[in-house]
């Protein structure tokens, strides 16, 4: 449905409401209308609009709380609406969910929750549209809070378990059969839903210097990684000259196995293929030994010029602009290459709230062809005896193990077990294949396969 144009006083002035949760309601309208992404543009809003700390927290609680939990909201209000919700006006829906979130999840008293969000309705939209809210809101009051409303809408466990830790059920058996049971899958599921930390990554300076400037404490796994408690990492004077970054430590790990693969031959070449933003190239770039040449490559013009400037001052450095599918490159030009394929990002749900409802089962073999085509590329793109580091930011199965158990039935592949070369990190084999979990290292959900070309 097309979003109408905002009502606005004359002169185009909103009248002066609640900062935080006006805040809220406009991530969520920018989600909604512009598929805008939460985490980029909500730190933006906060510095703008100079919320102090109490606000600027609860506008973060409101906003990723609510899109984390819009299929479970949907199915609350799903039912006490005299039409479908697609056709509401989609303001008066982000404004219902915001609503019901803080009546289901938040200790925000029912009278405040609702008159604040009917004072937001008759300034967006329209007086007429605030007697609907009103009356909707009052009506998931009624029942109660969350527990109560599982109780009237869920049905077999599986859905009772989606509902609960806001998934909607694809997802849910995705993360069943990544797990191989059910033992961890509620605590897998819960884990998407916790604020993440924020993680650093020492690219051009000691990471004890970074742990001191910083006030952070060392990662866990990564030589490299220092976690945040808080704050805003762009204050960081190593963040902000560009010799430290925000990594999360899982991708750093998925950069780093690209140099302890073991290889046989001469290891002077180096390609990141799929390269943008540039964050595990500018790891890469830090570690790798000396003379050997870094090439990193990526389709999309804007994005190579990401890596451009994340691997600004780095010598013996390439950036083009290529497609990993049609390289450039002579085949077998590479010692060791890195793939950090495109994939439906489900491994980050902590950081992309609204990813969980944006995805759909459909997008995910389309992005399987366009993985497969790119390890094709890759495997042609290294030496025999050199190595590809197969990597996605997902745990489903089609779009990791699938793809990696295809090329490895190649005659001239073979598989190199990840999680030995990670003594340091428990938990972490799948197979011969290496997965990461929120719940078990507190990063993001990374896939790591080690293919090497035989011949």
């Amino acid at each position: 449905m097309t979003r109408p144009p905002r009502r606005s006083r004359p002169g185009g002035r909103r009248p002066k409401l609640d900062g935080a949760r006006l805040t809220a309601y406009d991530v969520l309208d920018a989600v909604s209308s512009r598929e805008a992404y939460a985490n980029l543009l909500l730190p933006q809003l906060l510095r703008e609009r100079r919320l102090d700390t109490r606000d600027a927290a609860f506008t973060t609680q409101l906003a990723y709380g609510t899109l984390r939990a819009t299929g479970t909201l949907d199915a609350v209000l799903g039912g006490l609406v005299d039409r479908p919700l697609g056709e509401l006006d989609p303001r008066v829906l982000d404004l219902l969910r915001l609503g019901a979130h803080q009546l289901l999840d938040l200790r925000v008293p029912a009278h405040a929750a609702v008159d604040t969000t009917v004072d937001l309705t008759r300034a967006i939209v329209g007086a007429g549209a605030s007697g609907l809210v009103n009356a909707v809101l009052r009506k998931v009051a009624a029942v109660g809070d969350r527990a109560a409303w599982l109780d009237r809408l869920a049905g077999d466990d599986e859905q009772r378990l989606a509902l609960a830790t806001d998934h909607p059920r694809w997802i849910v058996r995705a993360w069943r059969e990544a797990l191989g049971d059910d033992t961890e899958l509620e605590a897998a599921l819960l884990a998407d839903d916790a604020a993440p930390e924020v993680h650093l990554v020492a690219r051009r300076l000691a990471r004890e210097e970074l742990v001191a400037e910083s006030g952070g404490t060392p990662g866990p796994w990564s030589p490299y990684a220092v976690r945040l408690g808080g704050g805003d990492p762009g204050r960081v004077p190593a963040v902000a000259s560009g010799a430290a970054a925000v990594q999360d430590e899982g991708s750093q790990l998925a950069a780093l196995l690209l140099g302890r693969a073991p290889l046989d031959g001469p290891d002077a070449a180096w390609l990141d293929v799929c390269a943008g933003p540039g964050g595990k190239a500018g790891l890469l770039a830090a570690v790798r030994p000396d003379g050997v040449r870094l090439t990193a490559a990526d389709r999309a013009p804007h994005r190579a010029e990401l890596v451009r400037r994340a691997l600004a001052g780095a010598e013996d450095v390439e950036v083009l602009v290529a497609d990993g599918r049609q390289p450039p490159w002579a085949p077998g030009s590479f010692d060791r290459v890195l793939l950090d394929a495109p994939c439906t990002g489900l491994g980050a749900l902590r950081r992309r709230p609204e990813v969980r409802w944006r995805r759909t089962p459909a997008d995910v073999p389309p992005l399987v062809e366009l993985q497969t085509a790119l390890l094709d590329g890759a495997l042609g793109s290294v030496r025999p005896g050199g190595v590809v580091a197969y990597v996605t930011c997902s745990p489903h199965a089609a779009e990791t193990v699938a793809v990696a158990d295809a090329a490895a039935a190649r005659d001239d592949v073979e598989v190199l077990p990840v999680a030995p070369l990670f003594p340091e990190v428990p938990g972490m084999a799948r197979g011969a294949y290496g997965q990461l979990w929120p719940h078990r290292h507190g990063t993001d959900a990374m896939f790591m396969a080690l293919l090497r070309r035989t011949r």
